[in-house]
């Protein structure tokens, strides 16, 4: 084959550090925004952002030419240093995130899932909301390195 042809949908899925409520009604859609142009300079065109409060949800197109990591790495860098300069002086993301591949097919009911966030957390945590996505898609957790408890510990995560 000449030509290198992928479609990676990915579910991305990280909280601010300790789960802090820095993420304001009043700045969300411009920080939305902000990392959507970050993602789109780094080839990995986003379909939508949305979140609550302490975190954040991400359903975009994975570039064929960046690992998912570095991806994470600058949306998270960028939009940190933005909400910085925005007036949030001590925000920063939580060290880890979580990220589920997602078939064509399921791509309706995934934006759906991330536009609707505010209604979803209305009835749920955030913390029931990871474990049960962990365990839709089949990725054994140990508690102990999920949540950043006081300490920045990294998450660890085993697909089975």
């Amino acid at each position: 084959m000449p030509q290198s042809l992928a479609k990676n949908l990915i579910h991305l899925v990280y909280s601010t550090k300790h789960r802090r409520r820095w993420i304001d009604i009043s700045i969300r859609n411009r920080l939305f925004a902000y990392q959507a142009g970050i993602f789109e300079q780094w080839e990995s065109p986003a379909l939508i952002i949305g979140g609550v409060e302490d975190h954040v949800h991400a359903l975009f197109v994975l570039s064929k030419n960046y690992p998912l990591k570095k991806i994470v790495e600058e949306v998270k860098k960028g939009s940190s240093k933005w909400m910085k300069s925005a007036g949030v002086e001590d925000f920063y993301w939580q060290n880890g995130y979580a990220a589920f591949s997602v078939s064509e097919s399921n791509t309706v009911e995934v934006r759906q899932y991330v536009e609707n966030q505010a209604e979803h957390h209305r009835r749920t945590t955030f913390q029931d909301e990871l474990r049960a996505l962990l365990r839709r898609h089949g990725v054994s957790f140990d508690e102990r390195f999920v949540w950043d408890w006081g300490l920045c510990r990294p998450f660890r995560a085993v697909v089975k």
